[in-house]
């Protein structure tokens, strides 16, 4: 148990390379299965997770490989979840998050990107973002686990 979160944590370190998404995804869906969430809402989870570190990974981190993304899966309370708690940060210069274009603006509909953010807040129950400490952006994504 994790005394600071109350919970049950996984925690993974990794650097800035997409090919690290296929163990994020295996975990996130381990950690869901863990936590109790069903078919649907794993599969949520999941994109939000992948998501989450692609952002990391390219926007934060700018591809620098000698830069790391973490990524923490809080199970809360431990004993029965009724949430579970992720959080992503990078190591990056940071950004405004009201900067960010519309998705769903006319002139943005056809774009191939930026979309990662809209979906995370569709997906998840609650989202922020944030100064990490030390540098970078942290998500932080709750899912609400039903019984």
């Amino acid at each position: 148990m994790d005394e600071a979160t109350g919970g049950h944590t996984v925690r993974l370190e990794m650097c800035s390379g997409i090919e690290m998404l296929e163990s994020v995804d295996l975990v996130a869906e381990r950690v869901g299965r863990m936590a109790g969430l069903d078919d649907d809402a794993r599969h949520w989870v999941g994109i939000s997770v992948r998501e989450s570190v692609i952002n990391a990974i390219k926007h934060g981190n700018k591809f620098d490989r000698a830069k790391h993304v973490f990524v923490e899966m809080t199970m809360r309370p431990a004993g029965a979840p009724s949430e579970l708690l992720v959080r992503v940060r990078d190591q990056g210069t940071g950004f405004n998050p009201e900067t960010v274009p519309d998705p769903l603006a006319p002139e943005n509909m056809l774009k191939a990107s930026g979309r990662g953010l809209f979906l995370i807040h569709t997906f998840m129950d609650h989202v922020s973002l944030e100064r990490a400490e030390g540098g970078g952006t942290e998500i932080r994504m709750v899912k609400r686990i039903s019984r």
